[in-house]
Order: structure tokens, then sequence, then C-alpha cells
């Protein structure tokens, strides 16, 4: 029968069309699908009766009803109720609605084909295990914890996918399907497999990753059709030797495991992949991950402390930041300094990849030089808000450029672990995740791990030698298409294709994309289909659209290169697609922020400046509105990731200290999405606030761009409008009148010195300003500092009817006691944050890293470094 065009009035009075092709009805690529279906059931009912193939979308509400309908259509032999048509802010797939189906499905006899993914299924229904025709059953990316013992009677089965649910347990009767030939049960929580699933003879794949197994039956043995099983990325400790001897083998992938020992057998198996196994350690699974061995003793150094020594024994060290560092027995045969620097990340230095994010400070280890005989664990912790499955966790380091190490991740914990050989700078980011492969001459298939639609094939003799070749894939939201182009512009997700080889292959590789959202083999108009070529170094894009031969099929576009490259597929009215392309990838890499200004209610003059993306925005301000009030968020500006920016004071208020981040009375900050590019200041006025307020502002310019910034970006910001972003009010309150005694008061402590040339100074003006920024917290800092509560007391009553006299009489009290005691200002730094007043920390810390530069500066000005007194000393031997 030909494709015919039904049309017919909804119930809006707008006209509707949908494509009847033969005996297939395909709604799942219609906005508003599964209305029109019951539209189309009561007015071409009979016709509907008679087909044979449906797809519906679960995500859209009208899909109650429709189920109620679907066991009417007795002639059906492919039904697909999927879910994941609709995506949340973040890009993520958003379930069906679909939770179970009627009992009446089971009237549906003739079903060979039922696909249920992406749906909210948290038991099967039994209604399923009676379509006793059923050879395809795909549920992956529900919610289901078992399955009915009911499910060994689809005794026709070839294809079951389970992918992506939370099963538990496996029935026995899984043993039941002897028809059965690929099985996809990976990340799911199975800790046990039953014997029975030996009785699979028929089975020739089987993913079991991702899952919790430890142990394996001796069944597998007994699948002879097996050719390929996927065990990897569980918790096995043993394998069965038995494995090697099945006939048909060809892949068994044991990766990421706890396997400390293979059977010969297995470890001389052509066809094993073991990496990330710890094969031939002795410590178990636990303590590689973790744990601290017993020899093994543990340091916990303080917020002074930057330095501990390491010795034969080992230990395992962690800093106040909650970075681990474990020294395994034996890693060093001498005595070993080691120092750790934690360092705010500076674009210049710390250089990220297209679409990376930083989510940590750089750690820096010493001596850098330093090469160890064991590997070193080093823990970092790292800030991510939402997990994403497009994107994966990696730490890096510096040797010349940054690298990437292999990255174990304890997501409870938010913890990034590696093992080095020797000492340099770290960070943790997170990049689009990234599949890869080795290509043999016989050839290979690689999928990508966030679409499975994509997919690679590379044939035999596609290379003479073997070549490493990755992949990733970033997704473009309909969305946020829509809001850059227009209704008329869709776009596949962006391929990304690199190899370690410069040489093209020697023959076609053919690569499969899926068709952009709404468009099928159907409805495609070939005039509106471009392929984009992208060369990443300087983000252009070139239509090669009849430089390949593109072949399409009902949901993919499928075409041969002989290099690799990035490669969008389009399908837009537009004629210069490669510019438009330009500009959604770059809006792509953008965020849209916005930035805050606000005040301490306690004290006016402490100004806290944040720059954050717009979806933090409104729990940020939930959590300092006890502490802070002032304007409301700033407009939507964009920045890209490492994009430097800075915050001016105006109109009569200025910076209160010498900063070592003031440039020409600007804060400097480099803006990184996932940390919190936030600092407090002090501000002053130049004004007199002794008769009237004072209203200020503070505004937000741009600094410099990072490297890897396209040109046509930088080019538009260019002259002194660009450079602006936003511009918040300032309020200073009008200024108390001071009592006359007060000054005398503050004037008659004796002057003082705390620290020394080298650590820094605070002296009497310091403390006293140090002193203004406290409130009634001022007991608890003096019980941080080590006053007991007699002196409290005595304190607090002596000055009852004065704060401020109490808080500058504890201070001094503490600073006389102190004067001459080594560590007292790290002590003062570490009872400040104890205390909850991280601000008047870092101000301490500012002013102390301030006094040492300029002794340092004064040191070298006069010829006094300890450099210049050696060449003295060279020369007067001379």
């Amino acid at each position: 029968m030909m494709a015919e065009l039904l049309s017919w009035e909804a119930d809006t009075g707008t006209a509707t069309e949908v494509y009847l092709a033969d005996n297939r009805l395909n709604l799942d690529v219609y906005p508003n699908g599964t209305k029109h279906f019951l539209v189309l059931c009561n007015a071409r009912r009979e016709e509907l009766l008679q087909i044979e193939f449906l797809r519906l979308n679960c995500n859209e509400e009208e899909i109650s009803s429709s189920l109620s309908i679907i066991p009417e259509l007795r002639q059906l032999k492919s039904l697909v109720l999927k879910g994941g048509h609709r995506w949340d802010e973040y890009g993520m797939c958003l379930p069906g609605l679909v939770t179970t189906l009627p009992a009446e499905f089971t009237h549906l006899q003739h079903l060979t084909h039922l696909d249920l993914s992406f749906n909210s299924f948290t038991s099967l229904p039994e209604c399923v295990t009676e379509l006793k025709e059923l050879t395809v059953l795909l549920l992956s990316h529900n919610k289901l914890a078992a399955l009915p013992d009911s499910i060994g009677k689809l005794v026709k089965l070839t294809f079951l996918s389970l992918m992506k649910n939370q099963l538990r347990v496996l029935p026995a009767s899984v043993g039941e399907l002897v028809a059965l030939q690929r099985a996809d049960l990976s990340e799911n929580e199975l800790e046990l497999l039953p014997d029975e699933i030996g009785n699979l003879c028929s089975c020739t794949w089987i993913d079991l990753s991702g899952n919790r197994l430890k142990t394996l039956p001796s069944s597998l043995a007994n699948m002879t059709s097996l050719g390929e099983l996927h065990l990897h990325s569980n918790q096995l400790v043993t394998v069965l030797a038995s494995l090697a001897d099945l006939p048909n083998l060809s892949r068994l992938a044991l990766q990421n495991n706890s396997l400390r020992s293979v059977p010969p057998e297995i470890q001389n198996f052509p066809f094993v992949h073991l990496e990330g196994n710890p094969i031939g350690e002795a410590d178990s699974p636990e303590e590689q991950d973790h744990a601290e061995p017993k020899e093994v003793v543990s340091r916990y150094l303080t917020s002074n402390s930057d330095s501990f020594t390491v010795t034969a024994e080992g230990c395992n060290v962690v800093l106040p930041c909650g970075i681990e560092i474990h020294f395994p027995p034996e890693a060093v045969s001498l005595a070993a300094v080691i120092s750790c620097n934690i360092i705010p990340p500076d674009p210049q230095q710390v250089k990220l990849g297209h679409h990376d994010f930083l989510l940590s400070p750089v750690l820096e280890l010493l001596p850098h030089g330093i090469q160890f005989e064991k590997e070193v664990m080093i823990w970092m912790p790292y800030i991510i808000h939402r997990s994403d499955h497009r994107r994966e966790v990696v730490m890096r380091t510096f040797n010349g450029s940054w690298t990437n190490l292999e990255t174990k991740i304890s997501k409870s914990r938010h913890l990034a672990c590696c093992r080095v050989l020797h000492f340099s700078w770290f960070i943790v980011i997170s990049r689009l995740r990234e599949n890869s492969c080795t290509v043999p001459m016989e050839g290979t298939l690689l999928f990508s791990s966030v679409d499975p639609n994509i997919k690679v094939t590379f044939p035999s003799g596609a290379v003479n030698h073997t070549r490493s070749v990755k992949m990733q894939v970033l997704p473009v939201a309909v969305e946020e298409l829509h809001e850059l182009t227009d209704q008329d512009s869709l776009a596949s997700p962006l391929l990304c294709l690199s190899q370690n080889s410069a040489d093209n292959f020697l023959k076609p590789v053919k690569i499969q994309l899926p068709l952009p959202s709404g468009v099928t083999g159907l409805n495609l108009d070939r005039s509106k289909v471009h392929l984009l070529h992208g060369d990443p170094e300087i983000e252009d894009w070139t239509d090669i659209t009849n430089q390949v031969v593109l072949e399409f099929t009902h949901l993919y576009a499928i075409f041969e290169v002989n290099h690799f490259s990035w490669y969008w597929l389009w399908y837009t009215t537009k004629t210069y697609v490669g510019g438009i392309a330009q500009k959604v990838y770059e809006r792509l890499r953008r965020w849209q922020v916005n930035f805050l200004a606000r005040q301490r209610k306690r004290d006016p003059e402490q100004i806290f400046l944040q720059c954050i993306p717009k979806h933090k925005v409104e729990s940020v301000c939930k959590n300092l509105q006890k502490r802070y009030w002032g304007p409301e968020p700033s407009d939507i500006v964009e920045m890209f990731e490492g994009e430097e920016f800075f915050a001016g004071f105006e109109k009569g208020i200025e910076i209160v200290s010498d900063r070592p981040d003031c440039i020409d009375g600007r804060i400097s900050f480099t803006f990184y999405s996932h940390l919190k590019n936030s600092k407090e200041v002090y501000i002053s006025t130049l004004d007199d606030r002794k008769t009237q307020a004072v209203k200020g502002q503070v505004s937000f310019y741009r600094g410099s761009l990072p490297a890897n910034i396209p040109e046509e970006a930088a080019r538009k910001r260019k002259g002194p409008d660009s450079m602006w972003l936003a511009t918040l009010p300032i309020k200073l309150p009008k200024q108390k009148p001071r009592l006359n005694n007060e000054s005398r008061k503050e004037s008659s402590y004796p002057p003082l010195n705390l620290g020394d040339e080298e650590t820094g100074y605070l002296t009497e003006v310091n403390l006293l300003s140090i002193a203004r920024r406290i409130g009634p917290e001022w007991q608890n800092i003096g019980i941080n500092l080590g006053l007991t509560y007699s002196q409290l007391e005595r304190i607090a009553h002596n000055h009852r009817d004065d704060l401020g006299k109490q808080i500058l009489e504890m201070l001094f009290t503490w600073a006389r006691c102190n004067a001459n005691v080594s560590g007292c200002i790290s002590h003062l730094i570490e009872a400040m944050k104890e205390s909850d007043r991280e601000d008047i920390a870092e101000e301490i810390h500012s002013i102390i890293e301030l006094g040492k530069k300029k002794y340092r500066e004064s040191i070298h000005r006069v010829g006094l470094s300890h450099e210049s007194s050696n060449e003295d000393s060279a020369i007067a031997m001379v």
C-alpha cells in the first residue's frame, strides 16, 4: 500500500498532518503526537485498527488515554512507547510518564517488538510476559528493581535490554529464555547471577558491565555460543579459568575490577582486556581504593603547616582543605621533606580545553624532581553540583603541558584519585565524556556512551598498524538552538573525533549520526541537510555535504571519511550554515551569569562580591540573606570559562587595604563556573559620612580573554563600552557620632608588633582595624584564641556598657600575652575561621602577605638578600 497523507481537524481547530506509511504510524517525532493519535482514533478508526507498527511519545500527558486504546490494535507487530523525548535545563533526558500497562495488552498476540525504554516502570507488568510471540523487549532506563518469574514464558525472545535499571537479582527463570541471543544487563546493581544463566546456550553477546558482581557462576562456561562477554566495571576478585575454553569467545572485557590475580588461561587468552585491575598487588580492593593501611600512620596538617617529612615507613597525610596523600611503605628509601601549596587557578597557567570546567584549585606538591619507588595516591576534593552522564571527572598534571591522569572517583565523597611517581601541579576538571578504542588491522566498532545512536565502524584493512582513536559527543538542546537561530534550524549532537596519528585511514571509515530531533527518513528534505566539518584549532565550519555520499535511514545519516575531525549535521533552510554553526558553537561555550554585591548587616563597610551562573543565583541569595543585605543581582551577562574580570568601586567609594589582588584600584577575579568566584573587601568613603549617607556603586568590567577564545568573539569586545558588564549600588549609612573618650581609649593601647620580619607583622593599627569588624561574637573569638572564661567575664563586667571597649580589651589582652610567641598570627587566623569569620581571616592573611612582599622587596633593594650576601662573600675571597 502506498504512503497516504492523513489529515484531520484537531479539537483546537488547526489542521494537523501525519504520515501513515504503509501500515506504520510514527507519531513520536511530531509535537502532540499522542493527542493526534486520539483524534485519529475517532476520525479514522477502521484504518487505525489495521496498523502493524506504532510509535508514541511517552513524555506527553495524553499517553495515559492512548494506552487504553492500544490493546484494540490487534494487528500490531511493533510497538514503541518511549520516553526521553524531552530534556531538563541541563540536557538530561526526562523519563516518560508510563508506570504500568493495562491488563488488556495481552490481546496483542501478534506483537514481536516492544520498546518501553526511558519510562518510569518499577516492576514489569505481567501482561508483557503473556506476549508469547515477542522476540525483542527493550526496557532500558527504567527503575526496575526485579523481574517476575514469569519472564521465562517469553521463549521466543532473542534480544533483551535492561540497561540502566536498579536490578539487584535475576530470577532463575531467565534460564528458560532458550532463544535469547543478545542481553544487555549493564549499569544495574546485580551482586549475584543465578546458576541458570548458563542455560542460555543461544546467547552470543551479553553485557554485565557496571554492576556489583564479585564472583561468577561456573555455569557461564556452558554458554558455548557466547562471542562477547562484557564484565568490566564490576567488583570481581576472581574470574573463571574455564571462560577461556568457550569456543566462540572473541572478546572478554574485565577492565576496572578488583582482580589481584588472574588464571594463566585467562591472562594468555588473546581477546581479554584487563586494564584497571590491581593485578600483582598485595593490598585488598578496599585498601587499594581508600582505606588507610594499618601499618601506615596518619598525619593531619594544620592550616599553618605546609610541609611534612616522609620516611620509608610511609604515611597518610590529610591537608585542612580535604586533600589526602597516601605514601605506601618504601615509596622513598631516604627521608624526604614534602611541601604543598594550594594556589588559586591562573588562566595563564591553567589551560582548559573546549567545554572543560575547572572543579578545584591548583595543588602544587614539591619538590618537583623527586622520583618515588612506589606510586603515591593523591585524593582531591572537587566541586560539582549535579551529575551529568554526558561528562566525566578527570585529574590532570602539568609536565610542560597539562595531561590527563587515570582517575578513580568516589562520588559519595566527591573525591578524585590518581597515582603518580613524581610530583608537580594537579587539578580536577570536568570534560565531555570520552570513549576510546584501539583499532586493530581487522577493524572494530566504536559507540558513544552519551548517545548510543552514534557509532563509528572501522573496516578490516583501515589501518596497517594499531591506532588509538577517541570520541566525544556534545548534545545540543532543541530549545537552546531555537534561542540562537530560529524554529527552522535543527542540529544533531556535535561529534568530535581524534586519533594518535596524522595519517589518513587506508579504507573509508563509516560514521553514523542520528537525524536531528523531529526529522525522520519519511519527512526528510535533502535540500535542508548540511554536513559540517569543523577545525578545532581555528573553530571554522565548512559545509562538506557535496563532498561525501550521505545515506539516510529512518533515524540515521551515514557517511564515510578518510580522516578524523569534528562533524555536525544540520537541518535548516539557511544558506550560510557555517556562520550559524560558528555562532551556536561559541554560545555553547559561554555561561550566563549574574553579579552580586552584598553588605554585611553588622558591618556595612564589608562588601561581598560574587559572580555565579544564573541557575545558582536563587540558592546563593537565600544562603546570604541572614548575614548580608544588598541590591538585586545584576542583569544576565555571558562569560567564558577562565575569563578574567574586575570589580571597581566608584562615586566616592574606595578599597581600604592595599591587597595583592588589587590592580589599579580594581579587584581582579577569574570566572570558573564551578568555583565560588567570590571575595570580601572593606571599603571607605572619600566624603564625610558624619552628616549624610554615601551612595556609591561597584561596577564589573571585563579583563583579559582566555587564549582559546574565538577571534570573532574577542573582536566584538574591543572598545571602552564593551568592557563594562554590570553596575550595582552600594550605600554606606550615616556614621554614628563617636564619643571623645572612645578615640582616647583606642589610642591608649601601646605600640606592638605581632610576628616577625619573615612571616610578617600585625601592628596595633591593624588590630584596631580588625576590632572594628568584630561584633557580639567577640567572646566566642576570645575562647578560640585561648582566653579563659574568667578573663572574658571580667572584661564583659568591666566594660558592660561599651561593646567596642569589650572587643578591644579582649583582642589586646590576647596580643600582649602572645607578642613574642612564634605562630601567633596563624593562631589568630585559625581562631577567626573557627568563629565563622572567614572574612576577617582572609583580611589578616592579605595584610601579612602584603607585609612579607614589601619586606622581601626592601631586602633586595638594600642588597641584604641571601643571594647577594653569597655574591659579596665570593668577591671578597677573590
